[in-house]
């Protein structure tokens, strides 16, 4: 969604490895007693729950605008008005909502129900929308149409802007027009780190989840290949005990990648693309869960991110003004010999980090095709708990930790979209927890 943020991971076909950050910021706060409070929900995944925040409170400052247009700039080959004709016609028309958005919508039923606006769109008859109904928006296809035409400028600067401000500034939200005006997509550089006979390009800070993907391959590494589920599991430990406050404040500081890896070894979507050059993008970008805030008359659904625990892990809105707040999001590319053999990413919150490794491992250590590897059954770990997909054998981890069993493959895993070059030939794979596909064009 236009009110999202995202990473953008650019390699291949002899161009420089590029990271383009357009992620949500931390907006500034008067904390003057005007500005709204978050509003809780919990969201059932069957057999886990998670709570999430929402409300005008919840909302950063959006950066897609910003990144599609800078990204368009710097490697597009098409005008971005023709780019963008295509989504805004869909979002006039409407598409049939399939059984993976319809299951989401039923999970999400608090948060899209939770405004008038939000309601109108979702459950225009007093219930969300099922699988087979229509979903249609189209002020966000004059929202699209409008970056087609004009660019980022509008969003940040222009009416969009003024109207976005003025929407949240009446219901208590912190986004001013001095934060909007100041966004801009930030170039880094990626994570670079060997792994067996690989090298792996990732998200670098202020992001976490690369820094934590990279400290957990790095143990592996160690390890024989290929590595046992209790070295995968104790590696997931290793990396989630390092998210402390030391590590979250110290993202953004110059030279911490370096520093940490030194000390230490001595509502969201992805898109993985890969072309006949070898040329290779790997994108997420989030809306959170979305804050149920659409702002009318300019499509825009803004992200919760600032009401995400996993974002937020130390407590909220202690963020300084203009900080990217350290996402799990990894945009991530496995290079052998020079050029791009995997391109991946995950959606998932803080699944996403454990997603991507055990892809990353089927892939390399077990030599596996792609759609096998982004469709094997995974386990996560998290605060003492080991939660696990039908088909984990747990080689006695359930005397160690707490289990949780579920009882099919489930989108609380996350949702792997990879493309794989092996052999001079192009396959990919989406993931069946997400509805994900693969399309060969």
């Amino acid at each position: 969604g236009l009110g999202a943020g995202g990473h953008m991971l650019v390699a291949g076909a002899g161009l420089e490895p590029t990271v383009l950050d357009f992620f949500v910021a931390a907006p500034t706060r008067s904390n003057d007693g005007s500005e709204a409070e978050l509003q809780g929900i919990y969201v059932s995944f069957g057999d886990a729950a998670q709570r999430f925040h929402i409300g005008p409170a919840s909302c950063g400052v959006y950066g897609t605008p910003a990144g599609a247009c800078e990204a368009a700039r710097r490697w597009g080959t098409m005008p971005l008005a023709m780019l963008a004709e295509p989504a805004a016609a869909l979002a006039r028309e409407g598409v049939l909502v399939n059984a993976g958005q319809a299951y989401i919508a039923k999970i999400l039923t608090d948060l899209l129900t939770s405004t008038p606006e939000s309601a109108a769109l979702w459950a225009p008859d007093g219930r969300v929308l099922r699988e087979g109904e229509i979903f249609r928006h189209a002020e966000l296809g004059d929202a699209l149409s409008l970056l087609g035409r004009e660019g980022a400028e509008p969003f940040y600067r222009g009416e969009t802007a003024a109207a976005v401000r003025a929407w949240l500034g009446a219901r208590g939200g912190s986004v001013s027009g001095e934060d909007l005006a100041g966004y801009r997509a930030l170039e880094r550089e990626p994570v670079r780190m060997a792994y067996r006979d690989r090298e792996i390009l990732t998200n670098p800070p202020p992001s976490a989840g690369g820094t934590l993907i990279a400290y957990a391959l790095a143990l592996l590494d160690r390890e024989p290949s290929p590595p046992q589920l209790a070295a995968v599991v104790a590696a997931m430990t290793a990396a989630q005990s390092e998210r402390t406050p030391e590590f979250v404040e110290g993202l953004d500081q110059p030279g911490f990648l370096g520093e940490f890896l030194g000390s230490r070894l001595g509502s969201t979507t992805h898109i993985s693309v890969i072309d006949a050059d070898g040329l290779a993008c790997s994108v997420t970008c989030t809306n959170g869960e979305g804050s149920g805030v659409f702002v009318p008359g300019t499509g825009i659904h803004l992200n919760n991110v600032m009401g995400e625990e996993d974002l937020n892990p130390h407590g909220f809105h202690l963020h300084r003004p203009g900080r990217r707040p350290p996402s799990m999001m990894a945009p991530s590319i496995v290079m052998r010999d020079g050029e791009v053999e995997l391109v991946l990413g995950s959606a998932g919150s803080t699944r996403i980090r454990s997603a991507l490794l055990q892809t990353i491992l089927a892939v390399v250590d077990r030599g596996m095709g792609v759609q096998e590897a982004v469709s094997a059954p995974r386990v996560h770990f998290e605060n003492g708990v080991v939660f696990a997909e039908p088909g984990i054998e747990l080689l006695g981890l359930e005397s160690d930790a707490e289990v949780v069993r579920f009882g099919e493959l489930n989108l609380f895993f996350g949702g792997v979209q990879a493309a794989l070059r092996r052999d001079g030939s192009l396959s990919g794979a989406g993931d069946p927890r997400r509805g994900g596909v693969a399309v060969s064009l």
